[in-house]
C-alpha cells in the first residue's frame, strides 16, 4: 500500500471516524483504524461494535493494499505534521511509513483480515432529509438525553415519522425536548430510538449546508448515508414514552417574554444557584409570576440573588422551583426572539414554545419548594 494526500483531507477523515474508536476493550484491533484503497480513494473505518463509521477520501494511490494501525497515535501524528503533503506507505516489515517534509515516523500494523465487518443492514425504513435540518433537531433535544444507564431506554433520542412528520423526542425523567418537521417525500411510519452517543457524533460530522442524508432503519440497527460517510448503529431496545400524553394541553398561568432577557436573568442567577446536582435540587431557582413581572431568585449557602423581569403574564399568580440548567439549555437553543412559558401549578410541569416555531417544545418538571 502506497499513498500520497493532502494533511487537510486526511485529518477531515480522521476526526469523522475517531469516536468509533473503542477505548476500553479487550481486543486490540478495535483500537485500531482500517486503512483501505480502491483506485484513487482511501477508506477509513473504525468499529467499536455498537458505532461503525467509514469515510472516503481522494487521494494519489500508487499502490493498493490494506492495513490497520491504532487509531489514536495515528491521527495524533497526522495532526502535529506540517500542512503539507503526507506519504504513507507499508514497507517490507509491515510498518506503516509516514513521511512529511523531514519528518519520518513508522507504525506497527495489525492483520486488516482480523477487523470486525460492519453490520449489514436490510433497510425496512428510510428517510431522506437536509443535513442543516437534521443538525438542529438534534442540536435542540440531544442535551435532554439521559445519562442514567439504568434506563437505557432515555439514553438515546426516539426518531419516529407519523404522517410524513419526523419527531425527534429526548427526555431523562426530569425533561422533555421535542422538534419535528415536515418530510418532503413520502414516508411510511415508523419508531427507532438512537443511541445519543450515536447522535453526537453524526451532529459533528454532518454540515450545516442543503446537502441530503439518507437515514435507514432496520430492526435493531440505523444507518446515515452521506456523500463521503457512513455511520452504522445499534438501536436502543425498550418502550420508549408516550410523549403525547404527557405534554400538558391547557395552562393556567401564561408568561409572554423576550428570550435573551430570560436567558440573561438565568445566567446570572446561575452563578448563585449550587453548581452540583445535588446542590441545584437542594437548592433551587424560584420563580414567582404576579401581574406583568416574573421574580427569580435563589438563597442558598454561597447567598443570595433576584432578578425582576417584566414580562406579559396571562392566568393566576404562580410561585414555582426549578432547575435552572433545564431551563439554560433551552433557552441556548431556541432562535426565537419570543417564547411563551406555561405553568399548571407550583408541581405541574412547565412548557417553553417557540412563539414563531410551532415544531419546538420543551417540559420541565418542577422541584417541591421547602415551606
Amino acid at each position: 500500500m502506497k499513498f500520497i494526500c493532502e494533511k487537510d483531507k486526511i485529518l477531515k477523515a480522521l476526526n469523522s471516524v475517531i469516536k468509533a474508536v473503542a477505548s476500553k476493550t479487550t481486543m486490540p484491533i478495535l483500537e485500531g483504524i482500517l486503512i483501505q484503497t480502491n483506485d484513487n480513494e482511501i477508506k477509513f473505518t473504525t468499529y467499536d461494535l455498537e458505532i461503525g463509521i467509514e469515510y472516503w477520501m481522494e487521494a494519489q494511490v500508487e499502490e493498493q493494499g490494506s492495513t490497520v494501525v491504532n487509531a489514536i497515535m495515528f491521527s495524533e501524528i497526522i495532526r502535529k505534521l506540517p500542512d503539507t503533503e503526507i506519504n504513507i506507505t507499508i514497507n517490507e516489515s509491515n510498518l506503516l511509513v509516514i513521511e512529511c517534509e523531514g519528518s519520518l515516523y513508522k507504525l506497527a500494523t495489525m492483520n486488516p483480515d482480523e477487523f470486525p465487518e460492519l453490520p449489514k443492514i436490510t433497510i425496512e425504513n428510510s428517510i431522506t432529509i437536509e443535513q442543516n435540518t437534521l443538525k438542529d433537531m438534534i442540536r435542540k433535544t440531544i442535551f435532554a438525553v439521559s445519562v442514567e444507564e439504568n434506563r437505557p431506554i432515555f439514553t438515546g433520542c426516539l426518531f419516529q415519522t407519523i404522517e410524513n412528520k419526523l419527531n425527534v423526542v429526548a427526555i431523562d425523567g426530569f425533561r422533555l425536548a421535542w422538534k419535528s418537521t415536515i418530510l418532503n417525500n413520502k414516508t411510511n411510519d415508523f419508531s427507532a430510538v438512537i443511541p445519543g452517543k450515536t447522535l453526537n457524533e453524526v451532529n459533528k460530522i454532518i454540515l450545516d449546508s442543503f446537502e441530503p442524508i439518507q437515514i435507514g432503519i432496520s430492526k435493531n440497527q440505523a444507518l446515515f448515508e452521506m456523500e463521503q460517510c457512513k455511520i452504522v448503529t445499534r438501536l436502543l431496545d425498550g418502550e420508549f414514552l408516550n410523549y403525547h400524553n404527557v405534554i400538558p394541553e391547557q395552562w393556567e398561568t401564561r408568561i409572554r417574554t423576550d428570550r435573551n432577557n430570560l436567558q440573561n436573568c438565568f445566567e446570572r442567577i446561575s452563578l448563585i444557584a449550587a453548581s452540583s446536582t445535588e446542590k441545584e435540587k437542594k437548592y433551587p431557582v424560584k420563580l414567582m409570576i404576579d401581574i406583568g413581572k416574573v421574580t427569580i431568585s435563589c438563597t442558598n449557602q454561597t447567598g443570595d440573588a433576584k432578578e425582576e423581569l417584566y414580562v406579559s403574564t396571562e392566568g393566576k399568580n404562580l410561585e414555582a422551583g426549578f432547575n435552572p440548567k433545564y431551563f439554560l439549555d433551552a433557552l441556548k437553543v431556541i432562535e426565537d426572539e419570543e417564547i411563551f412559558v406555561d405553568f399548571g401549578s407550583s408541581i405541574s410541569p412547565c412548557v417553553i414554545r417557540p412563539i414563531e416555531d410551532g415544531d419546538y417544545t420543551y417540559m420541565i418538571l418542577p422541584i417541591r419548594l421547602k415551606e
